[in-house]
């Protein structure tokens, strides 16, 4: 087999239908498309969703908040939460293992809520300028 000898299959690709060429042909004149109206016309079709003046129900339903899809991979933490983690250097992965967040999470900020009692090494987790502060007043730090 050769590929300028390959053929479609008989009957599985049909002609397309030539309109407007004469009365004799059987789709002259209106071209098949009847008398006037809105489909007889070009660009005539309804748009996706009219409802024939109705208000449409795309339009009837109420709009429902928002989800954000870094929320999804993207953590909290309470700045009272980092002490009942046992470990000094703090990162993703200690997280992760204590529980205190997913294991889809791919980023985390340690935020201004309670107290933190004992000196900890926040490694690749941000913090707020707060909780930075409390971190640095406990004797802790903050390594990027």
């Amino acid at each position: 087999m050769d590929l300028n000898t390959i053929k479609s299959t008989a009957g599985s690709r049909k002609p397309s239908k030539r309109v407007g060429r004469g009365v004799g042909s059987g789709t002259g004149k209106t071209c098949g498309r009847g008398h006037k109206g809105l489909k007889s016309r070009s660009g005539g079709r309804v748009m996706i969703g009219f409802e024939g003046g109705q208000m449409p129900l795309h339009r009837r339903l109420p709009k429902v908040g928002f989800r954000s899809r870094k929320a999804l991979s993207a953590a909290q933490i309470r700045l009272s939460e980092l002490n009942a983690i046992e470990a000094d250097v703090i990162d993703l992965a200690v997280l992760i293992s204590e529980g205190v967040v997913k294991n889809t999470t791919t980023s985390a900020k340690v935020f201004d809520s309670g107290e933190v009692t004992k000196s900890v090494t926040l490694k690749g987790i941000g913090a707020t300028k707060g909780a930075l502060a409390k971190i640095q007043a406990a004797g802790g730090k903050v390594e990027s």
